[in-house]
């Protein structure tokens, strides 16, 4: 069976009757906390390492600008995916939007910008959890990284409600390590630490404030982006959440707030006390601010580092949630091979989460955290741009779509977004070619094992599929 959208064929397969029942997933097990809680520990390593490599691009005037702008960014496209998962609540997320709004080239390209995302981004956490275990026990290198993966990726293997249980709890000791370091340093901050690094006269634009000039703020939007990268990830859950149109928008919005928060504590606080100039290459710049004050082996600074660690699991542990809901959406379909989305008595697909681990952990012995960053921000930025795209299509393609949820502001808000999402994937090139010529190879042998092969082998009776079907008979019916 063949079916034509946006002047491109796509085939679907018949599949046993009993697909679908072997691809099941856990009904039920988050609400609007679990949401919440799932998204801030998704993103809340950003703020523990990494953001700081954003002070050597641009200064903390770059970082600052870098960071308002990526701010208002994620804003705007979480009210944007707030409306699109209540709509349209499946596991495929992203992938399922523009599945909807843009057909099967459109659904693939933005699944596979997000699954480069997440495959990547645990890869780079990997590495910052490997530095905090560093300046704790003297340990680091690639049993840290397959410690990670082999514990993390096996706790998800008992199933997603206790997983994101875990989760949250994990989350918690994070966030009250957060809370310490900025309590601990809120009494020593000087803004003359801010401006300490030293201006390149030969940039335009360059002063104490821009020490790299205007260049300085394009170059740091990919660290600056680290504060919020993979919030985007809690429509991934839809389908194991207990009231999608309630739950979705309340626990994602939540989440960006606290979000903010956490962003602006330790952009100002670290470099306000320990000075931009140390912290723009620290591995664990947190640590180091408190080791500033308090001294290098101070109670409060080995508290943080300790717990700090929490802070980079969470997100490291969330992340491979999110990528085995990527990889089993779009297995499930056939975009990918279909053996990744095969789920067991636990109703957790197994395959989906232990082949990209194994992927993250060969990436993870390169040991180039900020590389992997800039790689990582790559794939979302597009994809970001194409959530972004669907959803001002769907509001003039489907104005009559349940919408239990409605984004303020509606298409003039994620028409912002995605401007923003554009200029944030151009600076990627800006910070490391390297990098973002490799997150292109990889994306181009994804799109062409869709063009060559699994386009011509998809399925028809999953969510997305469906979604997308019952639409178009609804367009034919309205001519």
């Amino acid at each position: 069976m063949s079916d034509i959208n946006n002047n491109s064929t796509v085939d679907y397969e018949d599949v046993s009757s009993d697909y679908l029942e072997q691809r099941q997933l856990k009904k039920g097990v988050a609400g609007w906390i679990l949401l919440a809680s799932l998204g801030v520990s998704y993103v809340i390593s950003g703020d523990f390492a990494g953001w700081n490599f954003g002070l050597a691009q641009g200064g903390f005037g770059g970082m600052l600008i870098a960071t308002i702008l990526m701010g208002v960014m994620y804003s705007f496209m979480i009210f944007g995916l707030a409306e699109l998962s209540a709509s349209l609540p499946t596991a495929g997320g992203g992938y399922s939007f523009a599945r909807r709004a843009m057909g099967p080239w459109g659904g693939f390209l933005t699944g596979t910008a997000i699954l480069l995302e997440y495959s990547i981004a645990p890869a780079a956490i990997a590495v910052f959890i490997g530095a905090y275990v560093n300046e704790i026990f003297g340990l680091n290198g690639p049993l840290i990284y397959a410690a990670c993966y082999i514990i993390f990726v096996g706790i998800h293997l008992f199933g997603a409600g206790e997983a994101l249980k875990i989760m949250m709890g994990i989350t918690g000791v994070a966030v009250i390590a957060l809370l310490v370091f900025a309590l601990g340093l809120i009494p020593h901050f000087d803004i003359n630490n801010l401006l300490d690094i030293a201006v390149n006269e030969q940039a335009v634009g360059a002063s104490a404030f821009l020490p790299e000039g205007y260049i300085g703020i394009w170059s740091a939007i990919p660290f600056a982006i680290w504060l919020f990268l993979a919030v985007e990830g809690v429509p991934l859950a839809a389908e194991e959440t207990t009231n999608p149109g309630r739950d979705m928008p309340k626990g994602i919005i939540t989440a960006m707030g606290i979000l903010i928060v956490f962003a602006t504590l330790v952009l100002f606080l670290a470099p306000g006390v320990a000075g931009s100039e140390m912290m723009k290459d620290h591995g664990a710049p947190l640590v180091g601010a408190l080791q500033v004050v308090y001294g290098e082996n101070s109670s409060i600074a080995t508290f943080v580092n300790i717990v700090g660690l929490f802070g980079l699991i969470a997100s490291f542990f969330s992340i491979i949630f999110a990528y085995s809901r990527q990889v089993f959406a779009l297995s499930r379909a056939g975009y990918l091979p279909r053996i990744l989305s095969v789920t067991g008595k636990r109703k957790v697909p197994s395959m989906a989460l232990i082949i990209p681990g194994i992927i993250g952990f060969l990436l993870s012995l390169t040991g180039e955290g900020d590389l992997m960053i800039t790689m990582a921000v790559f794939g979302a930025t597009i994809s970001y741009a194409l959530m972004m795209m669907s959803h001002i299509i769907l509001r003039k393609k489907e104005p009559e779509l349940e919408r239990p949820y409605r984004t303020p502001g509606g298409t003039l808000t994620t028409g912002i977004a995605f401007i923003l999402a554009i200029g944030a994937f151009i600076s990627t090139f800006f910070v490391s070619l390297e990098a973002a010529m490799w997150s292109a190879v990889f994306y181009a042998i994804l799109v062409a094992y869709f063009a060559f092969y699994s386009r011509h082998h998809l399925v028809g009776k999953v969510p997305e599929e469906e979604f997308a079907a019952i639409a178009r008979a609804e367009s034919e019916l309205a001519e």
